[in-house]
């Protein structure tokens, strides 16, 4: 059913110890590891969009093979069971060894398409990376990544991918709020997918270590493996690599950032070189309109990784990959490194502009726009705007008559948008002699704002009320929500439910708006 092509474990150094112990692992990329094995596996949902691009239909989905396999219970032919090594800036901190405590490779697919998609379960038992952890996780956060994984997809969003949710027949005693309360909840196992796994964290030990063959071997199979292009093109070597590595991360942010999205944990070990969304942790979606907002009740007081710091924090995380990185350089070329950073700032600069230009209807972004777009966010955060019901709302507005009732339901408080109705008006007055200027016909704009302003997102509160009816049996929502998800651009009706801006009743309910990294 599946054709491997281990490249990761048959070219980089792994270890001989077997034991699956926690330990510091040196001079090794990898280590090998077996899943643990569930009591009952469930498949509770799949992708059939990740499925097919493996060459899995619904038979194969379906057979007690493949649910051994997504489980943990048995390797199909060619799979190879591992775990890797990398280290990370966590809070902005060098935190040492880290690597996979959870997630356990299964190995390299490569399709008929001859794509090459590495395999890998999160919550399948503890790795040598695990230290004191079980290496499981629950139901709560596992829907929370694999309907995330295929909502960016389908937004157009870079991310990795999520195969299957598999509930696991056995319960996993975790602390949701680090109070000192733990309980049993639900557990499972979600299959990621994506060419590859490889994080900033994977460069900056070897480095840490000094260990500058290991880290050398490490980039010339990355260059090799997940950078063909640059390994056989005119401008190749390391610093070619790093400036695409900057290249990717800076659409990354303009992206999540396009969305409303907030990743919450971005360590350098949660960053991925090939510039997709990896790790969904404490994650969420903007709803008040709010750039200091974080979802992670750990990130709370520093709010180090809120919505509008993202960018910077991408950046500050790609000056530690050039440090890892200069080692391998003679000094008069390690500047070639910061010329990768110039780029970042360049692209990010050229991407975001064109991203809310596209989000505001405008032809081509103008200098001009900047402000236009400042004053927005600030009346935005004032009032309590919802940020996802506002740019879809605009589209409909009549530049010929701007009308400030088109955006009423875009409002949290109907005290607020009365009290900032006056700015309003006049932020929609400027807005609409822009585009007027532009002379952009009605219909086209509508649709081009249609198709770069999504109407469905994955809420925090709607996520819960699925994980809520997912830990009594009920999957239903979980189904629901997964099919919206692959059609967040169009109107869907009779689907309304799933768009509304977030309840009352959830502004301060756990899972609804902030969440801990607990699993």
């Amino acid at each position: 059913m599946l054709n491997f092509d281990n490249r990761f474990v048959r070219e980089l150094p792994g270890e001989r110890e077997q034991a699956n112990r926690p330990r510091q692992v040196f001079g090794a990329c990898w280590s090998p590891v077996m899943p643990t094995p569930v009591a009952a596996p469930t498949l509770l949902a799949h992708s059939r969009e990740v499925a097919a691009d493996l060459d899995l239909d619904d038979s194969s989905m379906a057979s007690p093979a493949m649910l051994a396999a997504l489980s943990g219970n048995a390797l199909l032919p060619g799979m190879t069971g591992y775990a890797t090594c990398y280290g990370g800036h966590q809070f902005g901190q060098w935190a040492g060894q880290l690597g996979d405590g959870r997630a356990i490779l299964l190995g390299e697919s490569v399709n008929r398409r001859g794509q090459r998609f590495e395999l890998q379960l999160k919550g399948a038992g503890p790795t040598p990376y695990a230290r004191r952890a079980d290496g499981r996780a629950v139901l709560r956060s596992s829907i929370r990544e694999f309907l995330c994984s295929e909502a960016m997809h389908h937004l157009g969003v870079p991310t990795t991918r999520a195969l299957s949710l598999v509930g696991s027949g056995e319960n996993v005693v975790r602390d949701m709020f680090y109070d000192g309360h733990p309980v049993a909840e639900p557990g499972a196992v979600v299959c990621r997918v994506a060419p590859s796994f490889t994080r900033f964290g994977h460069f900056e030990l070897p480095a840490a270590r000094g260990d500058h063959a290991l880290l050398q071997r490490l980039v010339d199979f990355t260059i090799a493996r997940d950078f063909p292009d640059l390994s056989a093109g005119p401008e190749r070597g390391l610093a070619a690599w790093f400036r695409e590595v900057c290249e990717r991360t800076a659409l990354l942010m303009a992206h999540w950032l396009r969305v409303g999205f907030v990743h919450g944990v971005m360590n350098t070990d949660n960053m991925s070189i090939l510039g997709l969304t990896i790790d969904y942790g404490p994650y969420g979606w903007i709803d008040n309109f709010d750039p200091g907002w974080t979802p992670n009740t750990t990130d709370a007081a520093g709010r180090r990784y809120c919505f509008a710091r993202q960018p910077a924090i991408a950046r500050w995380n790609l000056e530690r990959l050039a440090d890892a990185l200069a080692p391998l350089l003679p000094r008069e070329k390690a500047v070639t490194l910061a010329a990768g950073i110039e780029h970042y700032d360049e692209i990010y600069s050229a991407e975001f502009c064109a991203a809310f230009a596209g989000k505001l209807g405008l032809i081509r972004w103008t200098q001009d726009d900047g402000q236009l777009l400042d004053d927005l966010f600030e009346l935005m955060r004032l009032s309590e705007i919802d940020m996802s019901e506002f740019f879809r709302q605009l589209a409909q507005l009549d530049i010929a008559r701007p009308d400030p009732d088109v955006l009423r339901e875009s409002f949290y408080r109907e005290d607020l948008r009365q009290r900032f109705s006056p700015d309003l008006v006049r932020w929609l007055a400027r807005y609409s002699a822009r585009l007027r200027h532009d002379g952009q016909p009605a219909e086209r704009r509508i649709a081009s704002m249609n198709r770069a302003n999504p109407r469905f997102v994955l809420r925090n509160y709607l996520a819960q009320q699925a994980i809520d009816r997912a830990e009594q049996g009920d999957v239903q929502m979980l189904h629901d929500l997964l099919d919206v998800l692959r059609r967040p651009y169009d109107e869907q009706p009779g689907r309304e439910a799933f768009s509304a801006r977030r309840p009352d009743w959830a502004r301060h309910k756990a899972g609804c708006s902030m969440l801990s990294c607990s699993s």
